[in-house]
């Protein structure tokens, strides 16, 4: 598969993650993935639905104003029907003209399967720095179960 539709894969997570639509973020998670934000979050790595990271992830993201990643630098490899992407991402949260920004790289896994399908199997977060206000996260959640 063309490193190219590799990366839109990724992409369409991210993008998918800040225009709320679920469907797109789907689309570029196998059915269970190895999830590991531990730099960040502390909370140990573990295998989840796919369902289970977007309803997370909805409980969460809809809490702020508006939030935009940016990815960039990637380097991707496959062999046997892995591909293996690692890159720069950057993400800003906003909410009531406050922001927290969260940098760090990333590590994801890829199965691939002909030209056109290739889905995430491990997704890692590797926390380099945050700043702005970190509380915002805190008033997101708030700010979803208002809703």
């Amino acid at each position: 598969m063309e490193t190219e539709k590799i990366i839109k894969v990724i992409t369409n997570i991210f993008e998918g993650a800040d225009e709320r639509d679920w469907k797109k973020v789907k689309a570029s998670f196998a059915d269970d993935v190895l999830l590991d934000y531990y730099s960040m979050s502390g909370n140990p790595t573990s295998v989840l639905t796919s369902n289970d990271i977007i309803t997370a992830w909805k409980d969460f993201l809809p809490g702020f104003d508006i939030t935009h990643h940016h990815v960039t630098r990637f380097i991707v490899e496959q062999s046997n029907g892995i591909a293996k992407a690692h890159f720069f991402g950057k993400a800003d949260h906003f909410i009531d003209g406050e922001s927290w920004t969260v940098e760090g790289t990333y590590d994801l896994e890829l199965t691939v399967s002909g030209d056109d399908y290739a889905k995430v199997t491990k997704f890692k977060f590797n926390l380099q720095k945050q700043s702005g206000d970190t509380g915002l996260p805190q008033k997101a959640v708030a700010n979803v179960s208002k809703k």
